[in-house]
């Protein structure tokens, strides 16, 4: 169980002092929310007692997704299944204050970035600004203290001067619109992969895996060994069968058809009978229970231009937010509220730093902000999704925080810049994210073989640790001998 804060939480107004100090709010006590504190904490606003912050977080103690839970809530606490490990190297995912322990393997287990969690709130002392078994039901800005009003789940109502939003995003699952889809799920023979939790659940029965994110790849590698038969469905691959037609993969699912025969058709008009089940990999929502009207519209946003002056939840992002995390509204001030870890395919851990870093400096000079400046950035984004998606706005919004390799990095520098630091993301960080796939097939290849121990043995424990990893990784995927060195 975790400690948690005082029940007078320091959102109390009572000894403000004619305003003076400032009360921040965490949504959450995952990895950003984590991060949040921690930046929070480092601020000199902060030690001078100008500032105070508290997290209020759901569940009995900290780290998101990385805490596991049985699979028995309507959607699971999380979606955490028994092999996970990382799909990014730890170095490059783990927080730029506070590197992973010396020889941790690479892609780390959920239970070793769990602990990593802890050692970081114990490290900075996070614990006593976090309020456990404690949901955000609701917030509302007050125009006239101009403050959120946040209710929470023992009935409490506090005044915050900014939300830092950060429940993460893989908790509501998201289910395709497939025709057929629904008679099957009522029949029981679908689930989502946020239900998923070890392979031998599948044993002797036919499959199929739908989504060709990491989550669907490993599922489909997973059950391999115990299904009878494994058909991985991904959007425009081409039919290939191998193992003696016990793994198969299709292009996307374009009909589920009689749920009793198990028969669906496929993109390409091939069709499978006798299905046992279906796992969909699809992906989650953008879920923000605690926001409603006015402040949060739950619809897609009319056509850019204009911008909206109201902020949109359409499940596939929010907009608009100005650097991705700043509401552009009218209704209550951008320096107020900010959104936290909402880009996809990136290092969320480092990311959180730094974003909470930027909107802390929005917060102490609300004119940092170039308004202007960023409604036009909002529309030169949409009219380059435009320009590729045409008039559909569903997948505009789909592919608005799905960040490429380049552009999480340029993101981060850009939020460097901003905060006015020198620091910049290496060159090397940039080309080993490209290779965390590859690096990640070598080090499952060194532990097949018996030697990923000896590879990592006193890696990290140099004088540059940082430059030890960059190294090593390096060796990795070149298949250079570590033990010889």
């Amino acid at each position: 169980m975790g400690s948690s804060a005082s029940n007078r939480t320091e959102a109390t107004n009572a000894q403000d002092n004619a305003g003076e100090i400032k009360h921040i709010c965490v949504v959450g006590a995952g990895p950003v929310g984590l991060g949040a504190i921690k930046i929070v904490k480092d601020t000199r606003e902060f030690k001078e007692g100008k500032w105070t912050v508290t997290a209020f977080e759901t569940r009995d103690n900290l780290g998101g997704i990385w805490y596991p839970a049985p699979a028995d809530a309507d959607p699971p606490l999380t979606a955490l299944y028994d092999s996970l490990t990382t799909n990014t190297p730890h170095p490059l995912m783990s927080y730029t204050s506070y590197p992973c322990a010396p020889e941790t393997p690479l892609y780390p287990p959920a239970s070793s970035v769990l602990a990593y969690l802890h050692e970081y709130a114990k490290t900075f002392d996070l614990l006593p600004h976090i309020r456990f078994n404690t949901s955000v039901v609701s917030m509302h800005w007050d125009p006239k203290t101009d403050k959120w009003n946040v209710t929470v789940s023992s009935g409490e109502t506090h005044q915050f001067d900014l939300v830092l939003i950060a429940n993460g995003h893989y908790r509501v699952p998201r289910i395709p619109a497939t025709k057929g889809l629904d008679a099957w799920r009522a029949q029981g023979k679908v689930t989502h992969s946020a239900w998923y939790r070890r392979p031998e659940d599948y044993t002797g029965k036919k499959i199929i895996v739908v989504g060709g994110g990491y989550s669907g790849m490993d599922v489909a590698s997973e059950t391999r060994p115990f299904a009878k038969v494994v058909i991985h469905s991904i959007t425009g691959t081409l039919p290939e069968d191998e193992d003696g037609d016990k793994f198969k993969r299709r292009g996307r699912v374009a009909e589920y058809l009689d749920a009793s025969e198990g028969k669906v058709v496929f993109e390409d008009g091939t069709a499978e009978s006798g299905i046992d089940h279906v796992i969909l990999a699809t992906g989650y929502q953008f879920n923000f229970p605690f926001l409603s009207e006015p402040e949060v519209v739950p619809s897609l946003p009319a056509q850019v231009p204009p911008i909206p002056p109201t902020l949109h939840n359409t499940t596939y992002h929010i907009f608009p937010l100005a650097k991705h995390l700043f509401p552009l509204t009218t209704s209550y001030p951008p320096s107020s509220l900010a959104f936290l870890g909402l880009p996809l395919r990136v290092a969320p851990l480092p990311l959180a730093e730094i974003q909470t870093q930027a909107v802390l400096k929005v917060f102490a000079d609300p004119s940092s902000l170039d308004v202007q400046k960023e409604a036009e950035a909002l529309r030169a984004r949409y009219e380059s999704f435009r320009s590729v998606k045409g008039d559909n706005e569903v997948a505009i919004a789909d592919a608005w925080f799905r960040f490429g390799f380049k552009e999480q990095f340029d993101y981060r520098d850009e939020l460097y810049e901003f905060v006015g630091t020198e620091y910049r993301i290496p060159q090397w960080e940039r080309e080993l994210f490209e290779q965390k796939d590859l690096l990640r097939e070598k080090c499952r290849e060194l532990e097949r073989r018996g030697e990923a121990e000896a590879w990592l043995r006193g890696v990290g424990t140099g004088p540059d640790p940082v430059q030890e990893w960059a190294d090593f990784m390096w060796k990795v995927l070149r298949g250079t001998d570590a033990t010889k060195n």
